[in-house]
C-alpha cells in the first residue's frame, strides 16, 4: 500500500463505529498487513501481548483497547510491558473509542487525539507499512488526504462521464479539477468571504436526488468569471443572488466556458467530503506532485509515490543560490543600504525548471526567497512592504498540460500564503484578486523547445496573445520581461529513464541533441538531455544549473560520453551531492539512487561536495576540484585500457561455448555420461560462471583438447554431442560461427588450456554486498564467458579484487547494471591504480587472500550468496576481509582510509599520476659526436 491508500483506510476506520475487539486487527489491516498475518494474531500464534485487550505484532506495534477513561494508564502498561521490549516494537497505542494515544518508542514522540480525528495522524504510523516517515507528512497530513479525496472524485466522475476521459475532453476534466482545487483553497483561506462558502453552497443548493449538482457548480464558476466592479455586469449575466457572493477571479481560471461533468450521488458525496478538509493547511510545494497523479493514468496506480520532500529539493536549491543569499543577508547585518541592494538582487533572480511537473522546485524557491525578503524588510523596518519578487521570475516547462496548470496554481497559492504570513490576511486578500492573466509555465517537450527563447536572459521574451492564465496557448510564454543584470538559475528533477527503457520518442529527443556531437550517445540516460541543454544555454548567458539525476550518469561509460561534451562547452562542476536515496511514499520502496550535479562556466574557487552516510548523516567538503565521478580530484575521465595500469596479472573473459547448449551439462547429465555412456572423466570438467559461483550451482562441460578429439569421437555419446554442435554452428548466419562447425568438440572462444588455476570474478554482483565475491578455482576448472578470470595468477591478485578499495573503484568507473555492480576487465581491472608492491607486500596480501578463502571454507556448504549477505556474513569472514583491507590500505597511505570518499580521492590521485607517467615520452639518449 502507498500513503494515500493507507490514509483512506485509516479514515474509513475512524468513521466506523468503534469495536474494541476488532479495532487492533482493523488498524493493522489499514497499514497493509495480510489476512494470513492477522489470522495468526487472532489465533494467538504470534500475539505475545501481556496487556489486557492487547495485540502485539513483533517488530511493529503493541496496541490495546480499554474501558472509557483508561487510555493513559493502558499506554503506561504497554510502555512498561516486558513483551514490548522483547518484541522490539516501534509503537505503542491505546484507545477507548473516545480518545487515542500513541508513542514512537525510538524517540518518545507521542500523539493524543479524539478517536474520530486520529486519521489526521496517519503519517505518524507510516513506518508500520515500511514507509520511512517524512516530516512534512507527519506535520500535515492534509496533502495526502486531499489527494485521496480528489482521486475518488475524479474516478467517479470519469465513470459517469466516459467521454471526459478521451483525449478530446481530458483537458476539460483537468481544468475542472484545477477550478475545484482553487475553490477548496479559497473558501478556507479568506479569499472567499465566508469559511466553507463553496462547499456549503453546493451542499445547500444542490440535491443529490435531483442531480442538479452540475448546474449549481456551473453557475458558481460562471459568477467567478463576471466582474463585480461593474454593477450591471452580473445582472446582465443573470447571476442568481445565491451565487453573487462569489468574487470575480479572472486570470482565465474560470474563463472559456463553464462545462461541468455530470455528478452521481456518490460523486457529490466525494466532493463534499473533499471540501470538508481544512485546505488552509495545504502545502502547494508538496501537494502539487501528488495531485498531478490524480489525472495521470500511469501514475494513478502508484498514487502518492511521487512525493518530493522539501529537504531533498533544498539539496539542489541551497547550494545553487539560496545559501549565498542567506550569507549575504547575514553579512549585511543592519546596514540598510546593503539590505536594499540585496533585496533588489533577489527581485531580479530568475529560476527556471525545464521539467517542472507540478512546480515543486519553483514553489520552494519562491517561498524561500520570500522568507529572505521578509527578513530584509523587517531589518529595514518595512514589514508591510509589498513583495518585489514577481511570480513570472519562476518559469517552467512541463510535457503534460495538467501538471503545468497545477504548477501555475501552486505558485499562485504560494504567493497568497506568503502574503498572509509576511503582510497579514487583510493585505493579502485585498491584493490577491483578480488574478493576473499571464502565462509563464510552458507545456511542451523541454528537449525540443528553445530554452533561450522561453527564458531569455534579458529583453522581451516570446509574446503570444491570450485570454488568460488557464486558457492561454500552452506552447509559449507571453510575458514582457526586462531583467538586465539579473541572475539565472536552472534546476529540477527531470525524468531519468535508462537507455533500455526509453520510448522511441525519447530516443529521438536524445538523437536531436547528441547525434553528431558525441559517440555512444544511445547508451545515455534520458536525464542527460537536460544537462546538455543546460550547458548549451550556459554558453549564451551566465547561469548555474543543477539537476537531480540517476547516479549512473557519473559512473561507467556514460561519463566519457556525457561529460566530455559538457566540459567541452567550458562548463565545470560547481557543486555536487554524491549518491543518496531519493525516497518516496511507496511502501517497502527504498527509492531510486540519485546524485545532484551543479554546472557553470564560472565556478567559485571553493566548491562544495556533499555526501551522506548510510545512517543519513550529512557531510560537506570544500574542494578546488570536483571531477565527473563526483570525487574531489582533478578533472579526468577513465577510459578502457587493453592492459593493466599496474604490475598485476592479466584479466580475460572466460570461455564462450557457442554450442547451442550441447557442450554444457548439468551435474546429473555429467554423472549419466560417466556412468552409463562410458565417457572418460578427463573429458568432463567443472564449468563455472557468475551465477554458478555465487549461487553454488554445479555445472559441467565437455572439454576436449585437439590432441584428444579422435579418441573422444570414438565414444557414441560424445560423437552425438559433437554432431549437434556442428549442425547448430553450420546454421548460423555469422561466418565466424560457421567456421567453428569444423571444430565441434571445442568451445567457440577458448582462453585457457584447462590446466590452470582460475581466479574468477563475476561480471555482476549485488549492490548490497560489501565486497566483490571473487573466487579461487583449482586446476581443471573451466571459466564461463559470463565471468572474468585470471589464469595461473599469483594469489595476491585475489586480495586486491576482494578489497573495499577495489569495490568502490568498480562501482565508480564501471557503473551499475540496474542497481548491481557491473564488472569490466578493461575499464575496472586494467585501470585500477596499484602502487609498486614489494615482495613482502605480496607475501602479506597472499596470506590475506588465504585467510579469506579459509574463512569461507569453514562454512561449507554455505554459498557465496549466503556468506556475503550483509545480515548473515560470518564474523570470521568479516574479520578476514577487514584484515585484508587494513594490510592493503596501509600500502596505499600507511593507515586505514576513513571512508569511501577518501578511498576514491586517493585512487584518482594515483591514477592521474600513473597515467601521466606512462604518457611521458622516453628520454632520447644524445650521443657525443666523435672528433677527429
Amino acid at each position: 500500500m502507498n500513503a494515500v491508500e493507507i490514509e483512506a483506510a485509516v479514515s474509513e476506520l475512524s468513521e466506523t463505529p468503534f469495536d474494541a475487539a476488532e479495532f487492533p486487527y482493523a488498524f493493522l489491516a489499514a497499514f497493509g498487513n495480510k489476512e494470513t498475518t492477522i489470522a495468526r494474531l487472532r489465533k494467538g500464534d504470534t500475539n505475545k501481548s501481556d496487556v489486557a485487550g492487547g495485540v502485539l505484532q513483533r517488530n511493529n506495534i503493541h496496541l490495546a483497547t480499554c474501558a472509557p477513561g483508561q487510555v493513559n494508564s493502558t499506554l503506561n502498561a504497554l510502555r512498561a510491558s516486558p513483551e514490548t521490549l522483547k518484541g522490539k516494537v516501534k509503537f505503542i497505542l491505546a484507545t477507548d473509542g473516545e480518545t487515542l494515544e500513541a508513542e514512537e518508542m525510538a524517540n518518545g514522540e507521542t500523539i493524543a487525539s479524539e478517536y474520530a480525528k486520529f486519521a489526521g495522524h496517519f503519517g505518524f504510523f507510516l513506518p508500520l507499512a515500511g514507509i520511512s516517515t517524512i516530516k512534512e507528512i507527519k506535520d500535515s497530513a492534509i496533502d495526502v488526504r486531499a489527494t485521496g479525496r480528489l482521486n475518488k472524485l475524479y474516478l467517479e466522475l470519469l465513470k459517469e462521464n466516459p467521454d471526459w476521459a478521451t483525449d478530446e475532453r481530458r483537458q476539460d476534466m483537468n481544468h475542472f479539477m484545477a477550478r475545484l482545487i482553487f475553490c477548496f483553497f479559497a473558501e478556507d483561506t479568506g479569499i472567499f468571504d465566508g469559511r466553507g462558502l463553496f462547499t456549503q453552497t453546493v451542499d445547500r443548493m444542490s440535491d443529490a436526488a435531483s442531480g442538479n449538482t452540475r448546474a449549481v457548480i456551473s453557475t458558481i464558476f460562471h459568477a467567478m468569471n463576471v466582474p463585480t466592479k461593474d454593477s450591471g455586469a452580473r445582472a446582465k449575466a443573470k447571476i442568481p443572488g445565491w451565487a453573487d457572493v462569489f468574487p470575480y477571479v479572472n486570470g482565465g481560471l474560470f474563463g472559456g466556458g463553464n462545462n461541468v461533468p455530470r455528478f452521481t450521488r456518490m460523486a457529490r458525496t466525494y466532493l463534499l467530503h473533499a471540501g470538508q478538509l481544512d485546505w488552509h493547511a495545504i502545502n502547494p510545494d508538496i501537494f502539487g506532485s501528488m495531485i498531478q497523479a490524480v489525472a495521470d493514468d500511469e501514475e494513478r496506480g502508484a498514487l502518492g509515490m511521487h512525493y518530493t520532500s522539501v529537504p531533498n529539493i533544498l539539496k539542489v536549491l541551497n547550494p545553487l543560490f539560496l545559501d549565498d543569499l542567506r550569507t549575504q543577508l547575514e553579512a549585511a547585518g543592519d546596514n540598510k543600504a546593503k539590505l536594499l541592494n540585496l533585496r533588489k538582487r533577489i527581485a531580479r533572480i530568475r529560476v527556471f525548471d525545464p521539467a517542472c511537473g507540478s512546480g515543486n522546485f519553483l514553489v520552494i524557491a519562491y517561498k524561500q526567497m520570500r522568507a529572505i525578503e521578509a527578513e530584509i524588510n523587517r531589518l529595514r523596518e518595512e514589514p508591510d512592504l509589498r513583495s518585489g519578487i514577481p511570480l513570472t521570475n519562476f518559469r517552467g516547462i512541463e510535457l503534460r498540460s495538467f501538471p503545468a496548470e497545477i504548477a501555475r496554481l501552486a505558485l499562485i497559492i504560494a504567493e497568497y500564503q506568503c502574503d498572509v504570513l509576511y503582510r497579514g490576511q487583510m493585505q493579502a486578500v485585498q491584493e490577491f484578486l483578480p488574478l493576473e492573466a499571464e502565462n509563464w509555465i510552458t507545456s511542451g517537450n523541454a528537449l525540443r523547445l528553445d530554452w533561450l527563447a522561453l527564458f531569455p536572459p534579458t529583453g522581451i521574451g516570446v509574446k503570444v496573445l491570450s485570454d488568460g492564465l488557464f486558457n492561454s496557448p500552452l506552447g509559449q510564454p507571453e510575458i514582457d520581461f526586462e531583467n538586465e543584470g539579473g541572475e539565472t538559475y536552472i534546476c529540477g528533477n527531470p525524468p531519468y529513464r535508462g537507455s533500455q527503457w526509453q520510448t522511441d520518442e525519447q530516443k529521438s529527443d536524445l538523437k536531436a541533441i547528441f547525434d553528431g556531437r558525441v559517440k555512444n550517445w544511445k547508451s545515455l540516460d534520458y536525464v542527460s538531455g537536460w544537462f546538455a541543454k543546460a550547458a548549451d544555454y550556459g554558453t549564451k548567458t551566465p547561469t548555474v544549473s543543477a539537476f537531480v539525476a540517476t547516479n549512473s550518469i557519473c559512473q561507467g561509460r556514460q561519463v566519457e560520453t556525457l561529460w566530455s561534451l559538457i566540459f567541452g562547452t567550458g562548463h565545470q562542476i560547481a557543486f555536487a551531492h554524491t549518491s543518496f536515496k531519493w525516497a518516496n511514499l511507496a511502501s517497502k520502496n527504498a527509492g531510486v539512487t540519485v546524485v545532484i550535479v551543479g554546472i557553470t562556466k564560472a565556478p567559485k574557487a571553493n566548491r562544495q561536495l556533499f555526501s551522506e552516510s548510510a545512517d543519513g548523516a550529512g557531510a560537506v567538503k570544500t574542494t578546488e576540484h570536483i571531477n565527473a565521478y563526483l570525487v574531489s580530484s582533478q578533472q579526468i575521465i577513465v577510459g578502457p585500457r587493453t592492459a593493466p595500469l599496474g604490475d598485476v596479472a592479466e584479466m580475460l573473459f572466460g570461455n564462450m561455448p557457442n554450442d547451442g547448449g550441447n557442450l554444457l551439462l548439468t551435474r546429473h547429465e555429467a554423472e549419466t555420461a560417466l556412468n552409463q555412456h562410458d565417457v572418460d572423466s578427463r573429458f568432463i570438467r567443472p564449468f563455472i560462471g557468475s551465477q554458478e559461483y555465487i549461487r553454488g550451482t554445479e555445472r559441467r562441460c565437455i572439454w576436449i583438447e585437439d590432441a584428444n578429439y579422435a579418441e573422444a569421437g570414438m565414444n557414441p555419446w560424445l560423437a552425438n554431442r559433437f554432431d549437434c554442435v556442428r549442425e547448430k554452428r553450420a546454421q548460423s548466419d555469422r561466418p565466424t560461427t560457421k567456421n567453428l562447425a569444423g571444430v565441434p568438440y571445442r568451445f567457440g572462444e577458448v582462453r585457457q588450456s584447462g590446466n590452470e588455476t582460475v581466479i574468477i570474478v563475476p561480471s555482476v554482483s549485488s549492490e548490497s554486498r560489501e565486497y566483490l565475491p571473487v573466487g579461487y578455482m583449482a586446476r581443471g576448472t573451466i571459466a564461463s564467458n559470463l565471468a572474468f578470470a585470471l589464469y595461473d595468477a599469483p594469489l595476491w591478485n585475489l586480495a586486491l579484487i576482494a578489497s573495499r578499495l577495489h569495490l568502490v573503484w568498480i562501482g565508480t568507473v564501471c557503473g551499475k547494471m540496474k542497481t548491481d555492480f557491473r564488472y569490466s576487465n578493461t575499464l575496472g581491472w586494467n585501470t585500477f591504480p596499484v602502487p609498486t608492491l614489494t615482495e613482502q607486500n605480496k607475501v602479506d596480501l597472499t596470506k590475506c587472500a588465504e585467510e579469506i578463502l579459509l574463512a569461507r571454507e569453514a562454512h561449507f556448504p554455505a554459498t557465496i550468496a549466503d556468506l556475503y549477505d550483509p545480515a548473515m556474513m560470518p564474523e570470521n569472514l568479516r574479520r578476514a576481509h577487514e584484515r585484508n583491507d587494513e594490510v592493503l590500505e596501509r600500502i596505499y597511505i600507511g593507515r586505514r582510509f576513513r571512508n569511501d570518499t577518501e578511498r576514491l580521492e586517493k585512487l584518482f590521485d594515483l591514477y592521474t599520476k600513473m597515467t601521466a607517467a606512462q604518457a611521458k615520452p622516453a628520454k632520447k639518449t644524445i650521443r657525443a659526436r666523435k672528433t677527429a
